[in-house]
């Protein structure tokens, strides 16, 4: 049986929201999501119990006293007990009172399940926001779309896909909701960020003092998981969250995750801290956190619960640097590391703000500050920033007394709504963290000292200016001609990356200027293009032979103990074998194979958890519901469109599967469009001729039945597609089906290198080209070209007989 892959139960989720119509989001996603809970808890449990069963029967029990046993809460320690009230065979045969017999599903489940106390109960199907029931034909619709798939452990494409599921479905009701930054969602980048700044490992605890939707406690533990196989466990997860709303999606969150020992609990975290131990906070080895930015606080409750954490000073507007000093109390002394989300306000804000920045830098606790990119959260354009904490005199040696500033403002891939950090931009931002490395424009470690000299002022750009340089213009080479060596002089190492000595493309003029060869700019720049193309196509012939010798750690996968180890091995071989050619810097290199991966983890999970044909089974699953009939608001659908279907037939396994289905659908395709055409000219040429002649309206309606019986075949070929597809994939052995799912990865590799070196290519010919639009010509050729053009009109005008006067003055 197929598996249920990532694609197909997130269109299951979206489809489900919109049988709600114009439903307020928060009311939808508390619907969709409660049934989510239901569905999953009830299949994984089924899974559960036909275990317990089996146990019991091959101890010796009857077949009664199994099915009782299977239904003994006490033998599910690991797994949500579902009660015979609230599971899916029972929901799906509802057809009255449904909103009535979910509402007692859920209380059910709570009641049964501790960890579920207080989830659920907000939530009621007999209520739609404004007072409106939701009706029971409602309802079925959704109880029988998620039906149409089981979300159990063995169901599954890869073992966290209902998490990821409830994730992606979550960050798309944020951006419906048009959500910022600490409200409901963190952008996924922005936490993966942090969590790699942070890098927990077993026995590590990880805090969240506004744990929101609890995405950084999820994603801390999916890091170990990650990287330490089967330890994923051994990570203690707490938090805190205001809001009540907030604090429920916190918690249904990390049961989706089949994380059930997290404790996360609702109250304000200034206020009212839950995490104390006697009279301080208790102390976390990871604390990752994204506060409201600049949110209001009482002064006086906070002051009253201070527990000793705001030793730097209070008395400020906003809540931002009490947040900074809660985590401080908070780490652990030895090796507590803090990454938090802040306001760049908080870096140069006056006042009290400005007190406690000079206090906590006398402290030594700010250990890195992170310059972000504009756009990166929807809802706000507030600039923000990474601040990486530590206790007091707890930083690692070589960094006391000093603070790393990374300028990575220009870190992202512009977006349309909203900008996106990409794999590259973090795996560069983590890499140059953890190397406490200093790149010109980019990062550099700075004394405390001269911090506190220009009046705590922790502005990145102050520290880290990242302004590109003005475009140089030589005033001498503009008026009298030449291009000057020391722009030159500063393209040549653009040259020498792709294996180009400039001085091919420039002659010597004197010991200050060049200039342009013979042949003229234009036609060097041509021949800059096809020599950084043949360089470009060596390191095509580099990258080869590196995916012969690595391609193995893919092949491996399903085996391997940890799939990150083979990522990081594939980026770091990667850097290795490709370095050499200065084409791309290493940041680019290692980006490139990171966004490669991080577009294909889907696949890559599936590779790993069920190996190459279960790769292949999802992609025809993605194809099958490109092609099924839209679902639009108010449970209306629509049939997929001529263009969406080439879509579904592009993908790039319909070509390797089924290459003789494309032929002759291409043939067929281009025989109906031939009759089109012809029908339509003899239309055209009936229009201008006696419509009455025999013999044209005989070849006329002859034509049209060929077009007909054309579209016909064409239709009902189009239609044995999936059946074709699904056949032809079912014959591939496990062998070939590894031979294509590694030659796709390959491909999509290749097409962004193939992207990154053409943008490099066209970059340096532009280098070029601006040189000769400055300086191809000077005033100096100008002044000629306009004299010799004057000297050319007079002498026409004295041929046409109007030559100069003598002695005409002008002025």
């Amino acid at each position: 049986m197929a598996k249920v892959t990532l694609h197909q139960l997130d269109q299951l989720l979206m489809d489900t929201a919109e049988l709600l119509g114009k439903m307020d989001i928060t009311a939808k996603r508390n619907f969709v999501f409660a049934l989510l809970l239901l569905k999953r808890s009830s299949d994984a449990f089924a899974e559960a119990a036909e275990r317990v069963r089996a146990d019991e029967l091959a101890l010796g029990s009857t077949e009664e006293e199994a099915r009782a046993a299977a239904d003994d809460p006490e033998l599910y320690t690991e797994h949500v007990f579902v009660p015979p009230e609230a599971r899916w065979t029972s929901l799906a045969a509802l057809t009255k009172m449904v909103g009535n017999k979910l509402n007692e599903a859920l209380t059910a489940l709570e009641r049964h399940n501790m960890d579920l106390a207080g989830v659920l109960r907000h939530v009621d199907f007999n209520k739609a926001p404004g007072g409106e029931r939701l009706t029971d034909g409602t309802l079925v619709q959704m109880i029988r779309l998620l039906s149409q798939v089981r979300l159990g452990d063995q169901d599954l494409e890869f073992p966290d896909l209902i998490g990821t599921a409830y994730e992606s479905t979550l960050r798309r009701f944020a951006d419906a909701s048009g959500s910022g930054s600490g409200d409901l969602y963190t952008p996924r980048p922005i936490v993966r960020l942090m969590v790699g700044l942070a890098d927990p490992a077993p026995g590590h605890s990880v805090y969240d003092p506004c744990a929101g939707s609890a995405g950084m406690l999820v994603l801390a533990r999916e890091h170990v998981e990650d990287h330490y196989p089967g330890r994923g466990g051994e990570v203690a997860l707490a938090g805190q969250e205001l809001s009540a709303s907030q604090y429920v999606d916190a918690r249904m969150n990390l049961l989706l995750h089949g994380i059930r020992d997290a404790d996360v609990l609702l109250g304000d975290t200034l206020a009212q801290p839950r995490h104390i131990t006697g009279d301080r906070p208790r102390r976390f080895s990871r604390i990752l956190s994204n506060p409201e930015f600049s949110a209001e606080y009482d002064d006086s409750a906070v002051a009253a619960n201070a527990h000793g954490r705001f030793q730097y000073g209070s008395g400020t507007k906003a809540a931002d640097l009490l947040f900074v000093q809660h985590m401080v109390a908070s780490l652990d002394e030895r090796d507590g590391l803090a990454v938090t989300v802040m306001p760049h306000g908080v870096l140069f804000r006056s006042g009290q703000e400005k007190k406690i920045r000079e206090n906590l830098l006398r402290a030594d606790v700010i250990e890195a500050v992170i310059g972000l990119a504009p756009g990166i959260f929807s809802g706000t354009g507030i600039p923000a920033c990474l601040l990486l904490l530590r206790a007091p005199g707890a930083k690692p040696p070589g960094m006391a007394g000093t603070i790393l500033f990374i300028n990575a403002d220009r870190e992202f891939t512009p977006g349309r709504t909203q900008n996106q950090l990409g794999e590259e931009h973090l795996e560069k931002i983590i890499r140059v963290y953890r190397e406490r490395r200093t790149v010109p424009g980019f990062s550099r470690l700075v004394p405390i000292s001269a911090l506190l000299a220009d009046d705590a002022n922790l502005n990145i750009r102050r520290w880290v200016d990242n302004t590109p340089s003005p475009e140089p213009q030589d005033v001498g080479a503009h008026l009298y001609g030449g291009v000057p060596r020391a722009e030159v002089d500063a393209a040549a190492p653009a040259f020498a990356a792709f294996g180009l000595d400039i001085s091919d493309f420039f002659a010597s003029l004197d010991a200050d200027y060049s200039e342009f060869p013979r042949e003229g700019p234009d036609a060097a720049r041509e021949r800059l293009a096809v020599c950084a193309a043949e360089a470009a196509a060596k390191l095509h012939a580099t990258c080869d032979l590196w995916w012969r010798d690595h391609a193995k750690l893919l092949r491996e996968l399903p085996s391997a103990e940890a799939p990150m180890k083979a990522r990081e091995d594939l980026l770091e071989s990667f850097r290795a074998t490709l370095g050499h050619h200065p084409t791309l810097d290493e940041f680019a290199l290692t980006g490139l194979v990171a966004e490669w991966w991080g577009d294909h983890l889907t696949d890559i999970k599936a590779l790993a958890a069920g190996g190459p044909l279960r790769v292949v089974q999802g992609w025809v699953t993605s194809i099958e519901i490109m092609l099924a009939p839209q679902r639009l608001k108010g449970g209306k659908v629509r049939d997929r469109t001529a263009a969406e279907r080439r879509e579904a037939r592009s993908h790039p396994l319909v070509g390797r599967v089924m290459p003789e289905y494309l032929d002759e659908l291409d043939r067929l395709e281009t025989a109906y469009q031939a009759l089109d055409v012809r029908v339509r000219e003899s239309l055209a040429e009936a229009d201008t001729e006696d419509r009455t002649e025999t013999g044209s309206a005989a070849e006329l309606r002859r034509l049209k039945r060929e077009r007909t019986a054309a579209r016909r075949a064409l239709d009902e070929y189009e239609r044995s597609f999936e059946r074709t597809l699904v056949a032809a994939v079912s014959e591939i052995s496990r062998s070939r089906a590894e031979e294509i799912v590694l030659d796709i990865l390959n491909e999509a590799l290749r097409a962004r290198l193939d992207a990154r070196l053409d943008a490099a290519c066209r970059d340096l010919v532009e280098r070029y080209h601006t040189l000769a639009r400055k300086y191809e010509t000077s005033l100096e050729q100008l002044e000629a070209h306009r004299d010799q053009a004057a000297r050319c009109l007079r002498e026409h005008l004295r041929e046409l007989g109007y030559p100069r006067r003598a002695n005409l003055e002008l002025f």
